[in-house]
């Protein structure tokens, strides 16, 4: 879905690691497949969503982390 206007406040890569972030401190693996490979696209590179990801299991928790890199790992593999 797209927004009628572009908001300007947060680039897309931005956003996409906003996301991705509130996806893994959510437990929300099934739509966090969708979003790494959007994050990709808009400019994050491999290593930082997974960094990013490491760094979320100090504060969302290391099952949750792990769980995360379990997907990002199979996304990352690709088709």
């Amino acid at each position: 879905m797209r927004l009628p206007r572009e908001r300007e406040e947060l680039s897309p890569r931005d956003r996409s690691l906003v996301t991705v972030a509130s996806l893994v401190t959510n437990s929300s693996t099934d739509q966090l497949r969708g979003h790494l490979a959007r994050a990709r696209a808009n400019g994050l590179t491999e290593a930082e969503l997974k960094e990013a990801i490491v760094h979320l299991a100090f504060y969302a928790g290391w099952p949750k982390a792990m769980s995360a890199i379990t997907v990002a790992r199979e996304v990352f593999a690709g088709p």
